[in-house]
């Protein structure tokens, strides 16, 4: 590659550039890092669960219920994304709420107080994943973005992977304290990743001068519209998100809107309302924010029963409990990505479908009391539920994007993060009360996970994907 001459404008003098511009530019970093923020979010979350109702209980308290309050931060954070075209400042400043609310959560001497260190860890938490998929996509060329998210994704089968065993070892050996510090220290890390990432909008800062740099790809002009199979858009997809979409009679209007904006649906922000109305138009937009709720609800309705369910059939005790759910997360590691590049290739509609398919008969098989069949029967279905899924819908949330001029992938993923921080609230409950108040709970639990499923089947068949299977059934038979 030809070396590029390029200086960054400050006040009118030159600087060079930052250290390792070409790498801290590049979608492999910039996915490292959400991915890495995913997992830390993860597993600040998880490696304390072992060890919060013990101190609950020193503190002569007996629950902590704040899950659902920080949601409230999901919206302002999206909005200010877009509108500003920032993504790494609110990246910092998530991780930052987040050490601040371990260290506030490690030192609380009362329950008041622990619950708002809970609620700052989940504002900290919107960061990573509104902003941070965000600046994924941004960063990443549109025919690899599933590929890429699926291996982000992959952060929330590490952080559940680590988080509990870890914990519950911390806490054994150095009490309360053990686990949160572990969980500052790995935040920490989180903090320099994002600090060296570089976006898209200092990036656009350089131009060709006359400065040598030897290692850097060349970078669009200001307001250059570039194939998006071009060099440079390997690089810089950001300046080039909507232009392969263009049609060629609507060319200077989309320049227009690209100049100068780091936005993706253009140079002039929305109001909140006007992004829900384009929103709300899209019936394939609220197809899957619908899916990822009841994702939400899915994955999370077992937590309470499921050691309630392997004690009494099986005699189970909380040791054997956890080896099950570390079994069930280790499949997941590899299906997101796996999903991703399928979706990359063949678009999201075909995988999305299949992943409720797939996932749909292991949770009839798990009302059979057979421990082989049930160990096997759940793993498979977190390996559809929690990695094929969970990456398909991701990925189509910036085919979303991507399709509806005035929506942005802050937008996008701040939908995705309220239907989900939603379901994930009601999941529990749901769960909890279907396992107690019925007397067949178990397999009441699982037949309402067959009926979700097969209702979300149904919407994915006619709403989900650039063209649904329904569109492409009719234009196959059409011929």
């Amino acid at each position: 590659m030809t070396s590029t001459k390029l200086t960054l404008y400050t006040e009118g003098n030159c600087d060079a550039p930052p250290y390792g511009l070409r790498w801290r530019y590049s979608f492999w970093f910039v996915t490292f890092v959400v991915g890495l923020g995913i997992a830390t979010d993860l597993l600040v979350y998880s490696v304390i669960v072992v060890a919060i109702p013990f101190q609950l209980e020193k503190l002569g308290y007996s629950a902590i219920s704040v899950r659902t309050i920080w949601l409230a931060a999901t919206i302002p954070v999206a909005m200010f994304s877009e509108r500003y075209g920032a993504r790494k400042a609110p990246l910092v400043i998530g991780i930052l709420i987040l050490i601040g609310a371990q260290v506030m959560l490690m030192e609380a001497p009362f329950y008041w107080l622990m619950c708002l260190a809970r609620i700052l860890q989940g504002v900290g938490s919107t960061m990573v994943w509104v902003v941070g998929l965000a600046l994924l996509c941004d960063m990443t060329p549109t025919k690899l973005i599933g590929r890429q998210l699926g291996l982000a994704m992959t952060g929330v089968s590490i952080g559940l992977l680590v988080g509990p065993p870890v914990g519950g070892a911390l806490y054994s050996r150095f009490g309360f304290r053990g686990p949160i510090i572990f969980g500052i220290i790995s935040a920490v890390l989180d903090l320099v990743g994002r600090l060296l990432v570089v976006e898209p909008k200092e990036a656009r800062r350089w131009e060709q001068q006359s400065l040598h740099i030897p290692d850097l790809p060349e970078l669009p002009m200001h307001g250059s519209l570039q194939s998006p199979n071009s060099p440079i858009s390997a690089i810089s997809p950001i300046f080039t998100k909507k232009d392969s979409m263009m049609k060629a009679g609507d060319g200077n209007k989309h320049q227009e809107k690209a100049s100068g904006s780091t936005e993706s649906p253009g140079s002039r922000p929305r109001s909140l309302f006007s992004v829900l109305a384009l929103f709300v138009k899209s019936p394939r937009a609220i197809t899957v924010t619908f899916l990822t709720f009841v994702f939400g609800i899915l994955y999370t309705c077992v937590e309470p029963t499921l050691p309630l369910h392997m004690q009494s059939v099986w005699g189970w005790d909380s040791s054997k409990v956890g080896l099950l759910f570390l079994a069930a997360v280790v499949p997941s590691l590899f299906s997101g990505p796996v999903t991703g590049i399928i979706a990359d290739k063949y678009g999201t509609a075909w995988i999305t479908l299949l992943s409720f398919i797939c996932s749909l008969p292991w949770w009839g098989l798990m009302v059979i009391d057979n421990l082989p069949l049930f160990i096997a029967s759940f793993a498979l279905s977190s390996f559809f539920l929690s990695g094929a899924i969970q990456s398909s819908l991701v990925a189509e949330l910036a085919a979303v994007s991507r399709n509806i001029d005035g929506v942005g992938y802050a937008h996008v993923y701040a939908a995705f993060n309220f239907a989900y921080g939603i379901g994930s609230s009601v999941g529990p409950i749901v769960g909890g009360q279907i396992y107690y108040e019925i007397d067949q709970g178990w397999m009441a639990l699982c037949l309402l996970a067959v009926g979700l499923l097969s209702f979300s089947f149904l919407l994915s068949f006619f709403y989900i994907g650039d063209v649904p299977v329904f569109g492409q059934f009719r234009r196959l038979c059409a011929r």
